[in-house]
This record gives structure tokens, sequence and C-alpha cells, in this order.
């Protein structure tokens, strides 16, 4: 007995080093490369950037600014005060200052799924591994890095998640202290995205309070409903905390109420029932959210349904609630008309925490086929490699990348190999995945994608015209041309040379790398770069499957001036690309 107690002792004191070692990698991984611009993002990015930058010029917190028609109170202020205090009134205008406080906000969150996780399984190596799987979905590396409201809103409303169970019974007992709590650190969240995520926190927080007495509508109406009220009207206080120092109190109103929120409930086009079942915002998209935002985990959190219900009847209490959690913003972000998967994030912690209580639970073949897609993605990512650095005909890949990619690919079969290793390094692969693509991009944030500093001198203080698909996607060339002025063009017009050439004195324009050098129609080359292409019809992506990688992947990006050139093209300063 004693050696089996021994043995079981060096077990876990290895598994807790693995878990370190690991926890360290994953904090590494998210701060690598963070001030690059080929990050997983989302394009909310760049114009969150502008009303911050443009807000920050104009020296005061409120109103809110933008350059941009019908783009300014698109969120409340708290995201953009957060940019304005990290980049120091903007004073140090970097991708890195502006996403920092995001990773900040995502390590504060993975330590709450961490603590849920050892409270709720009593065992410090079911917390780790929570925080592990938290880190490894690949929503939170996408949504949790950069410079978006998510990241900040995921952590405000776990903190009542955590509080309430962590300390449940008494927190769910408690008559002012929790509802003042709770009132004031969900008003904190709602001021980072909107006042309607009130809606599914209010109905799970009933839900909980009602199962707390058991389901006796009685008891908690005439005991909990008022906490709820509490909690509900202070943070809509401190919501609307916006409104009394705004000085344009209306345009909020117009901006943000009407505009940003209740527009997403309307038809768009379609009904609202024929959209509800079929399109892109339909109910099927956030079916299979979940998995979706678990990325390379996607088939250990598909087999966690199966799992959880089939032994629904053995479920702990609190493994109860955070499925209640789940369900709850899954019902209410249904209802809207505009569905994504990004409006689930909020649950993702306590997916994480369900996923690390049922993790021996889950077949290893299931872990098998993560491991599977992580070697594919690995390969993919080395035959890629391959490609650019023969394109442009020199080493940009330093040796330590290539061993990198061997040492994920042998992390890999390991796990393949060794069935006793393979729930241990899944969430490690995962994570390596996420570092070896940002060490993919590595060569394009240094001078084979950036313009050189004479380039950006040439440029500074001068009249740029810039390709745009986005809404605000100019806002990005300010941090490869600083000082310039900056103004879009359509580039989903394909204007050839020689338009753009009698339109723009200055101006960029992107090609295939393979296209022959440019100097034509009296323009002249200043500078080049190589970037990546970016939102391919389905027929491009075909034709990258097929190996023309240089003609849709990999770009050619060229500063070009044409002397003598007219201003009056189809897209003057300010103008915008909906898509």
């Amino acid at each position: 007995m004693s050696e089996l107690v021994a043995t079981d002792s060096t077990k876990s004191r290895r598994l807790l080093i693995w878990y370190g070692l690991a926890i360290a990698l994953a904090v590494f991984t998210y701060f690598y490369g963070l001030g690059s611009d080929h990050i997983p993002k989302n394009g909310d990015e760049l114009p969150y950037a502008h009303i911050t930058r443009v807000t920050a010029a104009s020296g005061h917190l409120l109103p809110l600014q933008s350059e941009l028609e019908g783009m300014r109170n698109t969120k409340p202020p708290l995201l953009f005060w957060q940019g304005i205090a990290s980049t120091d009134w903007g004073r140090n205008w970097t991708l890195w200052h502006l996403r920092y406080p995001s990773v900040i906000y995502t390590l504060l969150t993975a330590g709450l799924v961490f603590l849920l996780g050892w409270k709720l399984s009593r065992q410090l190596e079911t917390g780790l591994l929570a925080l592990l799987i938290f880190l490894a979905f690949f929503s939170t590396y996408r949504y949790g890095r950069p410079f978006l409201t998510d990241a900040p809103l995921v952590f405000w409303l776990s903190v009542p998640l955590c509080t309430m169970l962590y300390w449940r019974p008494a927190m769910f007992a408690s008559r002012l202290f929790a509802p003042l709590l709770l009132g004031l650190v969900i008003g904190v969240g709602l001021l980072y995205k909107s006042f309607a995520l009130l809606l599914p926190v209010v109905l799970c927080l009933s839900w909980w309070y009602l199962r707390e007495r058991n389901y006796r509508l009685r008891t908690f109406l005439t005991r909990d409903a008022w906490k709820i009220a509490v909690i509900g009207v202070l943070s809509l206080a401190v919501f609307g905390l916006w409104f009394v120092l705004d000085p344009n109190s209306q345009t909020i109103f117009r901006e943000f109420v009407l505009k940003e929120n209740a527009g997403k409930f309307g038809s768009q086009g379609g009904g609202y029932l024929r959209n509800f079942l079929w399109g892109d915002s339909s109910i099927w998209r956030l079916v299979v959210s979940y998995p979706l935002n678990a990325g390379l985990l996607s088939f250990p959190v598909i087999a966690l349904f199966f799992v959880s219900f089939n032994r629904r009847a053995e479920l702990s209490d609190g493994e109860k609630l955070l499925w209640i959690w789940g369900s709850t913003l899954f019902v209410a972000f249904a209802l809207p008309s505009q569905r994504d998967e990004r409006y689930l994030l909020p649950a993702m912690p306590a997916l994480a925490v369900l996923c690390a209580l049922n993790w021996e639970r889950i077949s290893r073949w299931v872990f098998n086929a993560s491991l599977i897609t992580a070697g594919v993605l690995v390969a993919v990512a080395a035959y890629l490699s391959w490609r650019l650095q023969q394109g442009v005909g020199t080493q940009i890949y330093a040796p330590a990348y290539w061993l990198l990619l061997l040492g994920t690919g042998l992390l890999v079969v390991l796990g393949l190999g060794m069935p006793k290793c393979t729930r241990a390094v899944v969430n490690v692969a995962a994570i390596l995945v996420l570092l070896c693509f940002a060490a993919f991009m590595r060569p394009l944030d240094g001078p084979l994608g950036t313009y050189s500093a004479a380039v950006q001198q040439f440029a500074k203080g001068r009249e740029v015209w810039v390709p745009i698909n986005f809404n605000s996607k100019e806002e990005g060339y300010r941090f490869f041309l600083p000082g310039a002025s900056i103004h879009p063009y359509n580039s989903d017009l394909n204007l050839p040379l020689a338009d753009l050439s009698h339109r723009y004195p200055l101006f960029v324009m992107r090609q295939p790398m393979t296209a022959s050098p440019t100097n034509s129609y009296g323009s002249k080359v200043i500078g080049q770069r190589v970037d990546l292409g970016s939102r391919h019809t389905s027929s491009q992506i075909v034709q990258i499957i097929q190996g023309k990688v240089f003609e849709y992947l990999f770009l050619k990006e060229l500063l070009i001036e044409a002397p003598g050139a007219g201003t009056n093209g189809l897209a003057e300063p300010g103008s915008t690309v909906q898509h």
C-alpha cells in the first residue's frame, strides 16, 4: 500500500511539473508576436483603434470621436479609455501597447478558471488542467489578445460566475454583499460591450437562485427575486454613467441603443423565421459555435456534450450550474437576428472547467483526433514556410523555427503512440500549434513584411491612398507608414495600375508575388513588402490548396509614386467599404 501511495505521489508531482511548464509556455505564446499585424483577430480591432486614436487626439475622454461616418458610439467607452491609457494618450501608438491589456485580462480569466476547477474537483491538477484547456481554446487565443471587447468582457462576466460557485452557498445566502458586488462587477462588463448582456446574466442568476430553492417559486420570489432586481438595477446604473458623463447622450441613444443593439433584431431582408433557420446568422451557426470556439479541442468538446448527457443524473451541482450558464447564453443570443460564435465566448471559461472535470471520461480516440489535426497543421506550416522561403529566395526562417515545428510534430507522435501521455500532451500540442503559427508569421513582421525606414520617412507627412476591403482597414497602415495621411480606396474594384496612377499621387497597390516589377504609366516604385491576402473567395481557397500560394496567399505590396496624378478617385478621404 505504501508503495502504491508513493507511486501516486510521484505521478502527481510529475504531472504538476508538466502543467507548470505548459502554463509557462502558454503565457509566452500569448505574448509572443503580440505586436504583429498578422495575429488571428477580428475586423473590429481597427475601427476600435481608430476611435481610440481620434478620441485621444481630442484630449478628452468623452464624447468618443471618429472620422468615419456612422462609426463613433459603436461600443461603450471603457475599451477606448483602456486603449488611451495603455498608449499614453496615443504617444506610444503601437499594436503591442493597444493589445497587452487584453492578454492580462485573458490570463486573469485563466486564473479564475483555475480556482473554479480546483474548487469543484478539490484537486490542484484539475484546476491547472482547466486553465490549460481554456488557454488552448482557439477562441481564447484569437479574441483574447487583440484590441477587442472580448477579453475584458469575458473576465468581468466570469467574476460573478466564479465567486458564486467558489463561495457557495454563502454567496447565495448573502442578502446585501453578493447583490452589490455582482451588480458593480457586471456593470463594468456592460460598459465594455452592451447593456444587452444583462439579459443572459439575469436569466442565469435567476435560474441559479431558483434551483438553490429547489424550484420553489414562491420562496424564490419572496427571498431572492429582489436580489436579482438589485443586481440588474445597479448594473444598469453603472452602464448609465456613460449617458450621464457624455455631453451628447442623444447621439449615444441613436447610434448605440437603436442602431447597434436594437438593429440586431431586424429581419435583415428575409424575414425573422427564415433567417433563424437559414443563412450565415442562422441558429445552426450557434449550434456549432462551442466546438468551433474550441479549435483543436473541438473533438473533446463535442464528446463532452455526449458524456455529460449520458451521466446527466450524476452531474455535480457545480457542473449543473455551469451548464445552466452555457445554456442561458445560447438561448439569449439565439433571439437576435445576428448570431455569431463570439457571443458565446463568456461561456468558454465554464466549458473549460467542464472539460477538465470530465477529462478522464472522454475517450482517448477523441484526443487522438485533435492530435492528428495538430500534426496536419504543423505539416501545412512547414510546407508554406518552405514555399515562402523559396519564393523570396533567401533564408528567412532561423533553425529554431524548424526545431519548433519538429518538436511539435514529435510531441504529436508521442501523444498518439503512448496512451498514458495522450491526455497530458493534447493541450500542449494545441498551444504549440498556436506558437508555430505566430513563428511562421514572424518574417512578415520584420524587414520582409514592413517598409524600410527610408520609405517611411518618404511617406511621412504626405497623403497616401491604400486599398481596403473592410471598414477602417486603412487604420492598420498607420502602423506601417507612421506620420502619413492615410486615405482608403476600395480594393474590390480591382483598379489597374493605369487608373491608380491617374487618380493618386502616392498610393499602395497589392499584386501577386509572381507579378512583374511595376514601373510604368509615369509611376515609380518607392518601396515594397510581402503580406498575406485576406477575405478569399471559395474559388481562391481551392486554388491556394492546389498550390497557387504566390497568386492568392502571399502578396507583394508596393508603395508607388505617380507625380502629377489627380485625386478625383472613387474613394475620397473618409470613404468606407461595407462587408
